[in-house]
C-alpha cells in the first residue's frame, strides 16, 4: 500500500490553517493590543501623579525612584496578564494563577538572593537610616554613601575606591552611621611624669585643647586622670569636632600638637618608657690584661 505524500500540499494546508486561525483571532489580538496601549496610558498618568505627590511630600529621591519602578512593574504586569486573557479566551484566571504559582516558586528559588537584596533595599530606603554623603561602617566596609538603589548601595572608601555593596549585606549586619550627627566625640591618651602636679597638668591640657579651632566650643573639653602607667600618670582627653573622617583626623592632629606645645612651654615632662635592669650578682668585666691575653 503506497501513500502519496506531497510536502508542498501539506505546507500549503498548514499555512492556510494558520492564516485562518489568525484571521479568526484578529479581533482578540486587536483588543489585546488596544488594552496594552491603555495600560501604557495608565502608567504614564500614574507615574506623573506619583512624581508630583512624592516631590511635594519631600520623599528622598532614591525612594522615589524605587517606588516608581515598583509601580511601573506592577501596572505592566497586570496589563500584560489581562491582555493575554483577552488574546487567548481559553486562558482563564484560574489557569493563569495556577501557572503563575508554579512559576513564582521556581523563580523565587532561583533568584532568592536578588529578591532579598531588593526587599532590603526597599526597607533601607523607607526607614532612612542613612543618606547620601553619610559616612558608614558595616563589618569590613567603610566609606561615604554615594548612591542607594533598590538593590545595591555605592560606597566611596576614603582611599577613593568605589565599593558596590548588596543591600542585604547592609540590612543583615550592624551598621554604624558615623555622620548621623554633625559632631563626634574624640578621645586620646596623654601622659605626664610622676613628678608633675596632676591638677596643673590637667588644666594645661584642657586649655590647650580649648584653644584649637576645630574643637567644638559648645561642648565641654574633658580631661580625666585615668591611672598609673608604666612611666606616667595617664590622662584621658575628650572633645567634640565635626563628624567627617577627614575633620576628625585634622582635629586630632591639631590637638596633639597643641597639647605637646603647651606641656613643653609649662615645663611639664612627657615621659617615655624607661627600664631599670637589676642583676642578682656582680657582673664580670674583662680587664685590660685579660683582653690582651
Amino acid at each position: 500500500m503506497e501513500f502519496d505524500i506531497n510536502p508542498i500540499a501539506i505546507l500549503k494546508d498548514q499555512l492556510q490553517g494558520a492564516l485562518t486561525s489568525t484571521i479568526e483571532s484578529a479581533p482578540q489580538l486587536i483588543a489585546a493590543l488596544a488594552f496594552l496601549f491603555l495600560t501604557w496610558l495608565i502608567k504614564v498618568i500614574v507615574v506623573k501623579v506619583f512624581t508630583k505627590a512624592s516631590t511635594r511630600s519631600g520623599l528622598r529621591p532614591s525612594l522615589q525612584e524605587a517606588l516608581r519602578k515598583i509601580i511601573v512593574i506592577g501596572i505592566w504586569s497586570i496589563g500584560i496578564l489581562i491582555a493575554a486573557m483577552i488574546a487567548m479566551p481559553g486562558l482563564t484566571p484560574t489557569k493563569l494563577l495556577a501557572g503563575l504559582g508554579v512559576g513564582s516558586i521556581a523563580i523565587g528559588l532561583a533568584f532568592k538572593d536578588t529578591f532579598e537584596n531588593l526587599l532590603a533595599g526597599l526597607l533601607l530606603l523607607m526607614r532612612e537610616p542613612m543618606r547620601i554623603d553619610d559616612y558608614i561602617e558595616c563589618e569590613d566596609v567603610e566609606g561615604q554613601v554615594k548612591h542607594i538603589s533598590i538593590r545595591d548601595t555605592y560606597i566611596r572608601r576614603t582611599d577613593g575606591v568605589l565599593t558596590i555593596v548588596p543591600n542585604g549585606y547592609l540590612y543583615s549586619n550592624p551598621l554604624r552611621i558615623l555622620t548621623e550627627q554633625s559632631s563626634r566625640r574624640i578621645t586620646i591618651q596623654c601622659g605626664v611624669g610622676y613628678s608633675e602636679n596632676v591638677d596643673e597638668s590637667r588644666e594645661v591640657i584642657r586649655k590647650a585643647v580649648e584653644s584649637v579651632k576645630t574643637v567644638n566650643k559648645d561642648k565641654p573639653v574633658q580631661v580625666f586622670a585615668q591611672g598609673f602607667g608604666a612611666s606616667s600618670i595617664d590622662f584621658e582627653v575628650t572633645w567634640w569636632t565635626q563628624s567627617r573622617p577627614v575633620d576628625i583626623r585634622e582635629s586630632r592632629d591639631q590637638v596633639v600638637a597643641a597639647v605637646k606645645h603647651a606641656l613643653d612651654k609649662a615645663g611639664i615632662e612627657i615621659p617615655f618608657p624607661q627600664r631599670t635592669l637589676t642583676f642578682s650578682g656582680p657582673l664580670p668585666f674583662a680587664g685590660k690584661d685579660e683582653k690582651e691575653s
